[in-house]
């Protein structure tokens, strides 16, 4: 099989990978791809099979099955998303006892605060970057208030944050995993000698299980990284993605101010349509496997392609088209299978609100002309822009 070298497509591939992905679709279901940082894998692009493939045990998260370590895991210790059952068992159970339905709507009215907060410092100006004054603050404080993550540090948290989602090089990546290490590991320690109960942190720190487990100081500070990136970053971007894709179809905004009932399909399709992360996190064949017609062979990194399955016109009709009348249900943004995102329920709640907020305080909202072109955050993994100039 012939390799598809993604970097020849250039900067064009960053900004609209959509027609690229559509037509690998046409070709079949899974290609072997050259990405933009030189890197040769197995790219799923059919939504019938990416779907499959998160859940299939045959492809393993585990780095470890070729023999390899990924920078964060090497500072960081083993993540959630680096980890399969047992030892991603034992760590879910563990942790998923903090992320219920009633804590996340315990939140709701600090979100609906924050979101009034941010909108009156804005409002003055008459113009914005909505990532930078809206969409970046809201995620970090609320994760951040969930870690106990003191608000001095926030900006700092962001520049770390940032380096390790869309690395600029490995030198500033490498940095920026050990400044949050070594961060992490002082938090956790403070936290253990204060005895403090009231953030999310500390509840993990004194967490067990019904057998007595419990987490050890390497498990909870790869836990708060994955939290800290998973629990902002995608958020950010799912809050931009939405009012970006709502600013820029007219006629659905004019559908959503004249009935917020529409807001959970607002957050759907954005999810659906353009959502924060293009690409799952590597998995790795443990052996052979077949998809479509292809053989994989075994340990082989594999990615999953969410954006290219959430646009398949096998799955959904016109898939091309945001469209907040359609049936989003079953698409691939929080993943699907043991992996799904824990924060999903976090995640919706945040950009429900954020939404409304936005929409209720500012009637005239829209893209800024004079903002010049997007800025799309490079690589594969997160799908969104740097910044998102607005007015009112």
């Amino acid at each position: 099989m012939s390799v598809i070298d993604l970097g020849e497509y250039g900067a064009d591939f960053t900004a609209n990978p959509y027609p690229y992905y559509a037509k690998m679709r046409e070709a079949g279901p899974v290609h072997r791809v050259r990405t933009t940082d030189g890197a040769e894998l197995w790219l799923i692009v059919g939504y019938e099979e990416a779907r499959a493939a998160l859940a299939d045990p045959r492809l393993s998260k585990s780095p470890s099955v070729v023999g390899m370590t990924m920078l964060d895991e090497q500072v960081i210790g083993p993540n959630l998303l680096v980890l399969d059952p047992p030892d991603h068992t034992r760590l879910r159970r563990l942790v998923a006892g903090q992320f219920t339905g009633r804590r996340v709507e315990s939140l709701r009215p600090r979100l609906e605060r924050l979101t009034g907060e941010l909108a009156d410092a804005m409002a003055p100006a008459g113009h914005a970057d909505l990532v930078d004054s809206f969409a970046f603050p809201l995620p970090i404080t609320v994760i951040c208030e969930l870690l106990g993550v003191p608000a001095a540090d926030r900006d700092t948290f962001r520049a770390w944050t940032n380096e390790i989602v869309a690395p600029t090089g490995a030198g500033p990546e490498a940095e920026a995993i050990e400044g949050l290490a070594a961060y992490l590991d002082a938090l956790v320690e403070d936290k253990r000698a204060a005895g403090s109960t009231d953030d999310l942190l500390s509840d993990l720190i004194t967490a067990r299980a019904e057998d007595g487990d419990r987490l050890s100081l390497a498990e909870l500070r790869a836990l708060g990284y994955l939290l800290l990136i998973a629990g902002h970053e995608t958020t950010v971007n799912l809050i931009a993605n939405a009012v970006r894709a709502l600013l820029t179809h007219p006629e659905q905004l004019a559908a959503v101010r004249a009935d917020f009932g529409l807001l959970d399909a607002v957050v759907e399709e954005t999810l659906r349509w353009e959502g924060p992360v293009e690409n799952a996190t590597f998995r790795f064949t443990r052996e052979p496997v077949r998809i479509g017609e292809t053989l994989v062979p075994a340990y082989e990194p594999v990615l999953v392609s969410l954006a290219s399955g959430d646009r398949d016109p096998a799955r959904y009709p016109d898939a091309d088209r945001f469209d907040l009348h359609r049936d989003a249900r079953g698409h691939l943004a929080f993943g699907h299978g043991i992996h799904y995102c824990l924060g999903a329920p976090l995640a919706r709640l945040e950009a429900r609100i954020a939404i409304r907020t936005l929409l209720e305080r500012f009637p005239g909202l829209e893209l800024d002309p004079e903002g010049g072109a997007l800025d799309w955050l490079p690589g594969m993994l997160i799908r969104g822009v740097r910044r998102l100039p607005v007015r009112w």
